[in-house]
This record gives C-alpha cells, structure tokens and sequence, in this order.
C-alpha cells in the first residue's frame, strides 16, 4: 500500500503534561470514552465521537490535543497509560504529506470533514516577546494545594433585568503569591459536594486584569462571571459555579488552583499590534491586555502598537464593561460593536463587523507585528477565521502561508468554549 492509500483521521488525545487529573473530562464526557488509571487520563478511539463535550470544561486545556494517525495505527488506551508527554507527528503522516496525501491541516476528522477546520489555525505558542508565564502552582485534588483568596470587590456590570447577569469580581491573596499575566486563568473550587458526595470540581475562568493587578501593585485579580438567570423558554437558571461566585460578599473567602496558560498572551515589544475579537466574557483577557497597554502609555513606557477591538453581544445591555469602554481615548483603541439582537435592527455579528474593517485587517495580517486573540463561544470561532480568510484572499495575501505564519510564531491564539 503506498503512502497516499494510508486512511488517516484526527485522534483525540490527553496531554499528560498539563493534565491536572481533576476528572472533569471523564465525568462530562456522554459517551464514557475517557477513563483513566492511576498514572494518565486517556480517550478510547473507539468509543469518542469528537462531540467537543469535553474540551471547554477542562481547566488546563490538556484535554484539547490531537494527533492525525493511519487508522490502523490509533494509539491504544495501554500505549496512553504510559505516557509521560505527548508523541510527536508520526512518520506515516509526514510521508503521506510528501506523496500528495491530505496534510494533517487539512484533515478535518470523522466529523464535520465539510467544514473549516477553523482550529487547527490556532498557535499553541506564545509571541516570542510574551514575559513567562508561570502555571498550575496549586492543584486541584489535596485541601492543602489549594490557595485561598479573599473578594476585594463584586460589581454588576451588566444592566438589571436582563437574562444574563455578569459581575466583575476581584480577588486579593494576601502575601501568598500568585503571579498572572494577561491571557491566563485560574480555576475557582465551589464548596460543598455533589449529589454523590463528591468535592465539586474547578471552574475555569479568564483573568481580567493586567500583572500588576486590578488595584495596581497589589497581589490581586480580577475575573469576569456570567450567570445565566433564565432558559430559552424563560425558566429560571442557576449555575452551581457562577452563581457561588455572582452571589460572594467582600471579605468572602474562595478556594483557587492554577494559575493556567502558557500560549494565550499578550506580545510586549513596542511595536505590536494587537486585535482582540470577542463575544461577552470573552472580554476578560481582552480587558487585561488593554489595561496593560492603558497603563504603560500612561507612564509614557510604551509608544505605537495599535489596539483593534471586535466586540460582539446580543444587546447592548448584556456588553460587559459598555461604559468604560466608551471613555477609552480614540487613538489608544479603536472599538468596534456588534449586537446580534438590538429591536428593530438587523442581526450583527462580529465577524460583519471585522468585514467592514477589512482594508484594515488586511494591513494587520501582513504585517508581522500583528497578533491575533479571539476568545468567547465556541460557535463564533469558524466565522471569525473564515472572515480573516475571506478578507485575506480578497486582499491578494495568500491564506495558508499568512496563517502558517500567525500559527508558527504564535500570533493567531483561538479560545474558545
């Protein structure tokens, strides 16, 4: 059988690297295709069916890694227990590539092989001016790896009355440290058990303020939570971990793991641009990069790097943070909205406001101190790529070698639940 007869697919793997063993992935997963032993959690190739349902639980993102293998080829479940890393691209693949096979790129897996693989553009490395980014300093399992921090602050901002309530909370740990830097997140531990008397497991969230803090110079964070208040159908809703956090009182105390993320961060030569693309909470790295960048030009650190926001609700009433954006200096950001609900107004998303942007888009990709963030529901992922696609082409730039080199060197970052 030659190289180009080999039948590839994409498997789904656990990087044991990151894996911080909460058990978040096996208990979501609906069709039990993750288990695990007493040294790595791993997916049966047999059993998963790509159905995503794991991947935005997870807290470390471990559970988000694949690897496109020859069918006959799939790694057992005994070759993932004894892992202590990920294998790297197995020589079948690269041989295929050679002899005109699908690249792993281009293979879009048992599932939705129709569609943009809009994932596999995303970097997994971080712009080579990012500062360090320390993570998973405290775990999830033992009482005594856990940080305790006390609420500093909790304010509604978004507006009353509507089916989403989002608060910004800012969390302080004392003399205890607990270094971040914009882009990353940290897992909050609800108290109690759950109804089979099992400790709750971690909740991801983004941080939402710049390294030194959102009080600056203090050993502090702050996070942006949503809960949601009604179903479809108008029914009452409430989360387990957003509403613990939604309802905390100042001088509560909460129970912190991580911090994690090493690749979604914010470039620091003075020179990079930055476009941020966002849908609600999503706007939480989003605001720490642009505070960050807020206070340096404040201190007259930093000169150029232009900010560009894409930021996208149902309405204007449910956009976290509306009013401080709007008093944000012109030259320092230049905001674009898009509500998808506003009465009596056609329905916008941010990918049609990135394409009325597009002459400025297209500058932004060819120029190589352009980064690219985009971060909040999962489904607004595709559009977001396609539209940079669309107006890539349209710009004469070839797409493939302009995201092969967003991805390479870490200026194309996809966070997505």
């Amino acid at each position: 059988m030659g190289a180009s007869d080999i039948q590839f697919f994409k498997q789904h793997l656990i990087d044991p690297e990151i894996c911080i063993r909460c058990n978040t992935c096996e208990s979501v997963c609906p069709v039990k295709a993750i288990t695990h032993d007493s040294n790595n959690y791993v997916v049966d190739a047999d059993v998963c069916n790509l159905c995503m349902a794991c991947v935005s639980p997870c807290p470390t993102g471990s559970i988000d890694n694949w690897r496109v293998v020859p069918k006959e080829r799939a790694y057992t479940l005994q070759e993932q227990f004894s892992w202590s890393e990920l294998p790297g691209p197995l020589a079948e693949v690269n041989e295929a590539a050679l002899n005109g096979a699908p690249s792993s790129d281009a293979i879009a897996g048992l599932a939705h092989e129709e569609a943009l693989n809009s994932a596999a553009y995303g970097a997994t490395v971080p712009p080579w001016s990012a500062a360090h980014a320390f993570t998973n300093l405290y775990g999830p399992r033992a009482p005594e790896k856990f940080i305790t921090a006390t609420v500093t602050g909790n304010v509604r901002v978004t507006a009353v009355g509507m089916p989403y309530d989002t608060h910004h909370i800012v969390l302080d740990f004392g003399r205890t440290p607990f270094p971040v830097l914009e882009g990353q997140s940290i897992g909050i531990v609800p108290p109690g058990v759950d109804a089979n008397g099992k400790p709750h497991h971690s909740r991801q969230y983004s941080v939402a303020s710049p390294r030194n803090g959102e009080r600056p110079l203090y050993n502090n964070l702050s996070l942006t939570i949503k809960r949601v208040l009604e179903d479809h159908q108008g029914k009452p809703v409430r989360g387990l971990a957003s509403n613990y956090m939604c309802d905390l009182q100042v001088g509560d105390r909460v129970q912190v793991i991580g911090p994690f993320g090493a690749s979604f961060l914010m470039p620091n030569h003075p020179r990079s641009h930055i476009v941020m693309i966002c849908t609600g909470t999503g706007s939480a790295p989003m605001r720490a990069m642009t505070e960050w960048r807020r206070r340096l030009r404040n201190s007259g650190k930093f000169e150029g790097g232009k900010l560009m926001l894409f930021f996208g609700a149902r309405t204007q009433e449910e956009l976290p943070y509306f009013g401080p954006l709007q008093n944000l200096p012109k030259d320092f950001i230049d905001i674009n909205l898009a509500f998808s609900r506003t009465p009596g107004q056609p329905k916008r998303y941010v990918q049609d406001a990135m394409r009325e942007r597009a002459a400025d888009l297209a500058r932004m990709l060819a120029d190589a101190d352009s980064h690219f963030y985009v971060c909040g529901l999962k489904a607004m992922e595709e559009g977001v790529v396609q539209a940079l696609r669309d107006i890539a082409t349209s710009a004469g730039l070839e797409w493939e070698t302009v995201t092969g080199a967003l991805k390479r060197e870490g200026r194309l970052h996809l966070e997505t639940y």
